[in-house]
Parts: structure tokens; sequence; C-alpha cells
């Protein structure tokens, strides 16, 4: 589970590396064998030769976004091509060499990314589509899967994005926010964390269906007394409109002895929302469904913010930066990467500066996307073997269990009714002394959570 790049400001649109979730079945996962799986259809799939498969590969120009984001990523084609390179030396999938087609485009509107379904698909006729695939409201990623009937393998989804499409298209090998309230309402329960604690809950109207589906049932289900609920308008840029309202939930809040806020999504626990809380609701206690935070804690750190409005936020996680950096996973895709480029991968707890000292270049973020995607698509693709199509794929999908999820903890699967892999999870808090610029503190250790 990353922390993934988030665009504030005028933009206030979330980017990118993987959030928390996975499929909220509580369907067990069935045994699976080494090998290919038993085909249902032995016709190949579009963009599917004997010897070749296309593939979309989305990224985001953040050149285009770089005045919004105190972090970016540069060069991130050739580190795709690095990884695709190895896997061709390599066999390919199921004998098969991976062709790409790379489309980037900026996300301040969904424009272009819903005009590259149909360039992928009808132009370029890839079998799938993968990379930083971003439409919050999930019309672009619905396009590929269920209009147009290709694979998708990317991050940022949701569980109501995910059913909008045949089940088993659309697969993420990290997580979904509705998958991480879930766990981290569990978790919190067990540490007594909301234990004497009025809760409020704040999201925005992206994140309305998961606000009203999962996290106010959820916390009533565990009994813990509730505040007002708050779902800010936000569209665009302008935030004259939610600010606003923030402003008169903060004072019902108050007078309702809230002493708790769970925010959800990334729009609404962004730093200029959280500062107003923390300014005129100093003690309450913050929690957020998604990881996104601590790119902006880390920022407040940066710019000298005392104290920082994020500390001792908590939230459901996975490794830490320095776990991340010394595990088996990020070495399998580290090495790799210095086999292609002759070059050492930053890992988590490194800290690039752009030419200018204005951003923050994740290239640790670029090269765990371009592993983590393409070797969780070729893991599956070799096992669906020669007859590689949209029918035995899900077959495949649907039967797989334990899953190689590079870049992250031992824990990961896949089966029917869970599309989403990341299975590392613990309670942890935001704590500004750790590192330079803060990270997250484990409260509980690692553990393996697959329902």
């Amino acid at each position: 589970m990353r922390g993934r790049i988030v665009v504030t400001g005028v933009l206030l649109a979330a980017l990118v590396v993987s959030a928390c979730g996975s499929g909220t079945s509580t369907a067990k996962p069935k045994s699976t064998t080494p090998g290919s799986t038993t085909p249902t259809d032995t016709k190949l799939g579009v963009g599917v030769t004997d010897d070749s498969i296309k593939l979309g590969i989305a990224l985001v120009d953040f050149e285009c976004i770089k005045q919004y984001t105190d972090q970016i990523r540069v060069g991130q084609q050739p580190v795709y091509e690095a990884f695709i390179k190895d896997i061709n030396e390599k066999g390919g999938i199921a004998g098969r060499k991976i062709v790409p087609v790379f489309k980037s485009y900026c996300p301040i509107t969904n424009q272009t990314i819903l005009t590259y379904c149909t360039a992928f698909t009808q132009d370029d006729n890839v079998f799938a589509v993968m990379g930083t695939f971003i439409d919050f409201s999930g019309d672009a990623q619905t396009c590929i899967a269920k209009q147009q009937k290709r694979l998708l393998v990317t991050f940022d989804l949701t569980q109501a994005i995910m059913d909008r499409s045949p089940a088993g298209y659309i697969v993420t090998p990290g997580s979904i926010p509705e998958r991480g309230v879930k766990i981290l309402l569990s978790l919190a329960e067990k540490e007594k964390t909301l234990e004497g604690k009025k809760v409020a809950v704040l999201g925005d109207n992206n994140v309305k269906g998961i606000v009203d589906g999962t996290i106010v049932p959820g916390l009533k289900k565990l009994g813990v007394e509730m505040g007002s609920t708050a779902v800010l308008a936000i569209s665009g840029g302008d935030t004259t409109q939610p600010q606003a309202q923030l402003d008169s939930f903060i004072e019902k809040w108050k007078t309702e002895g809230v002493n708790a806020i769970f925010m959800s999504g990334n729009y609404a626990s962004t730093k200029q929302f959280v500062e107003k809380i923390r300014e005129r609701m100093p003690n309450v206690l913050l929690l957020a469904d998604t990881n996104n935070t601590l790119a902006q804690a880390q920022q407040e750190q940066t710019a000298g913010k005392t104290p920082n409005p994020y500390e001792g936020l908590i939230t459901a996680g996975g490794l830490t930066a320095k776990e991340s950096d010394e595990s088996p996973n990020w070495k399998f895709c580290a090495d790799i990467y210095k086999k292609q480029t002759g070059k050492e991968a930053e890992g988590r707890q490194e800290t690039i500066k752009s030419p200018d000292g204005k951003n923050i270049i994740d290239n640790w973020g670029t090269i765990s996307d371009a592993c983590q995607l393409l070797w969780f698509f070729k893991d599956i693709g070799d096992k669906v073997g020669k007859y590689l199509n949209n029918n035995n794929w899900v077959n495949t999908v649907n039967t797989f269990g334990h899953v190689n999820n590079r870049t992250t903890g031992p824990y990961s699967s896949i089966h029917e009714g869970k599309y989403s892999a990341e299975d590392n999870w613990r309670l942890q808090e935001y704590d500004s002394t750790i590192g330079d610029d803060g990270d997250w503190k484990p409260l509980t250790p690692i553990q393996n959570i697959t329902g």
C-alpha cells in the first residue's frame, strides 16, 4: 500500500500509486495449481497473436499539473519500457512478447482519458489497458471494460467503479477504499481507538456512496456515538462553496461535542480543509480511509507548519517506507531496474528534488507502478496460458489465490469476488518526527487480511 501523489489547490485531484482496498466479498479463494488454467475458450483475444500481446499504457502528464502539486513524476515511459524489455527477454507472457502503446494525458478534466478509451481499443486494438488510468467518475474505466470489453489493470479504483463492469475485467494489485474502511474500523474496534469518541464523517460528493454505504453504517455497527455527516460539494477548482460548508459543519460539530472526524476520499482530506479543522478543533482525532494523506502531511512538514495538522492522524496501511525498501518484493523490482538501466532504484525513503527545487520527483512511484502492474499482469497471463482471451482471463483471476504482489508486503490474493490484491494491513498513525518529513508509525503488526 502506498500513499499516492496528491494534487491540491486549483485541481483538488488525487493522482496515483495505490490506496487501500480490495473486493468486499467474503468468498474464500479456490485452490490453485501451478501452470495454465483449463481454457474455457480456445480463441485468441483482440490484440493477441501467437507471439505478441498489445497493451495500452496510460501515463499522467505531470508537466501540465506541476504548478499544482509538490510531487511529480518524470521519465515514466522509459521505466515501463525497461520492465517490458526484461519481461520480453525472459520469454514474455506465456511465450508472447509485450507490444506497448503509450499515451499520456493531462488529468485536469477527464476528456482526454475518455478519448483514450476508444483510441486504445478501436484504433490500437489493445488486449488490455494499464498504467495510471484515472477517472474518479468511473466513466473512462467503464468505457474500457464494459463498453469496449477490454481488460483494465490499474490503481485508484473503488468497488463502485469495478461493479459497473463485468466481474474480473478490472483488477488491481492495490486496494480500494470500501474494503479499507471496513478494515480500518475493524482494527480500530480491536484497539479501542474510538472508545469514548463522538465521531463525525467528512467526505465529498465524489465519495458519497462510500460515506453513506460503508462508513456511516460501519460506525453505527460499532455502536459509537455519531455527530453530523458532512458531504462537501466539490466541483472543479473553486472551493468557495465547500469551504463555507465546512465552516458551518465545524460549528455544528463543536456544538455536538464531536471529538473525532472520519475523513473519506482524497479531496476532503487535503490540507486546506484539514488545516481549518485543526485550527478550530485542535484536539480532535482524525481518521482517514486513504493513505494519500501522507503526501499532504509531508508537504506541511516541509513547509514548516507547526504543529503539523495531520499529527496523529490514524489510517489502515501496510509496510512502512523502511520496511518497503528492505522487502524482497522491492528488491526484485530494484534489481530489474538496475539491470536494464544501469542505475540504482530510488527507494521510498529517498527524497529527490527537481532542479528548481519546487517539486519532489517520485522516482520510486514510477518504478513501483511499472514493476507492480506489469508483473501482476504477467503472473496472471502466464497462468492463463496459450489461449489468452477475456473468458480465460476471468476464469484465471477467479481461481488464482495468492499472488506475488511486487513492491508490497508478503500477503496478496485475488479470487472470485475479490479483484484487488492487497492483503497487508495494520493500524498506523502519522508521526512528524520520523525521518525528514514524517511517516506512518505502526500501531499494530502487519496482518494478512484476505476477506
